[in-house]
């Protein structure tokens, strides 16, 4: 049987990509319940109807929810708690990238992309642990990045906040494994994952009134078409097997287990990497 099985689980930026397919895929399991955000409201109706019809006897849950809103965040947990009377797991899982050098992103920039990746984070992990401690078998999946191990050029506050992610999560499993508490925590490293993360790094830079350059646009696109390649369910099937086989660390796809091991056999020199990655940026171009 599923470890899923029964269980009632919260996916954050669940109105598409890997959220949307780790919804799916924990109703396929066989959860009781799902509890879904995010704050495009059409992407999240879309999700709650093809849950519904792939799995009709799983209860949803889907409300609009900034992540970067503690208060909001605070006021979500009881709301889900409430409904369902337990929580078993959530994966936080919602982001967005910003394609800024350091010397032309403004504090802006870092607030937003921060306030989302990291303090989204670390508010849904806060505001549910003493639900998923109470449940007697919880567990805590947060989604960082290939870019939670690897620095790369013109994502300086995308690192920085997949980085954090990474040693928040280590850290609070160090801590649920020294107090003996009931909750299982992984870490996730997704590599290239088609989902619209880029596209929609240009469009929060519009929001914040910032011109884009053809350069940056030609950026996303020479990452949509070259580097984000396996589909979201996919992805979605790793992280949950990972959950399932209670693995601290999911690295999801060929090129995070690449990277992975070139950044550990050299952790110095190995931002020559990148230049690589800029190499397939100039061949869009």
């Amino acid at each position: 049987m599923s470890k899923i099985s029964n269980k009632v689980c919260v996916v954050t930026g669940a109105g598409s990509g890997i959220g949307r397919e780790l919804a799916l895929e924990l109703a396929r399991r066989g959860a009781r319940g799902v509890a879904i955000s995010d704050v495009n409201d059409e992407g999240l109706a879309e999700t709650a109807r093809l849950v519904e019809a792939e799995a009709p006897n799983v209860a949803v849950h889907e409300q609009h929810l900034d992540v970067a809103d503690r208060h909001a965040f605070i006021a979500y947990a009881e709301t889900v708690a409430g409904e369902f009377g337990v929580v078993h797991q959530i994966y936080n899982n919602a982001g967005i990238a910003s394609g800024k050098t350091v010397l032309d992103a403004s504090f802006e920039v870092y607030d937003k992309v921060i306030g989302i990746n990291l303090f989204g984070v670390i508010h849904g992990t806060k505001v549910f642990l003493p639900h998923l401690i109470a449940s007697g078998d919880g567990h805590v999946t947060n989604i960082s990045s290939l870019n939670g191990f690897m620095a790369q050029d013109e994502l300086s506050a995308y690192c920085a906040t997949k980085f954090g992610v990474r040693g928040f999560t280590e850290t609070l499993r160090i801590e649920m494994l020294r107090d003996k508490l009931p909750v299982k925590v992984t870490v996730v490293h997704p590599g290239g994952v088609k989902t619209n993360i880029a596209t929609a790094g240009l469009q929060h830079a519009e929001e914040l009134g910032y011109e884009v350059s053809d350069h940056e646009r030609r950026r996303v696109q020479a990452y949509n078409d070259k580097l984000l390649r396996m589909p979201p369910a996919e992805a979605a099937r790793i992280i949950i097997d990972g959950v399932e086989s209670n693995r601290a660390r999911v690295l999801v796809g060929n090129d995070a287990k690449l990277i992975d091991l070139i950044v550990r056999s050299f952790p110095v020199s190995y931002t020559r990497v990148t230049l690589g990655l800029n190499k397939l940026v100039k061949m869009a171009k």
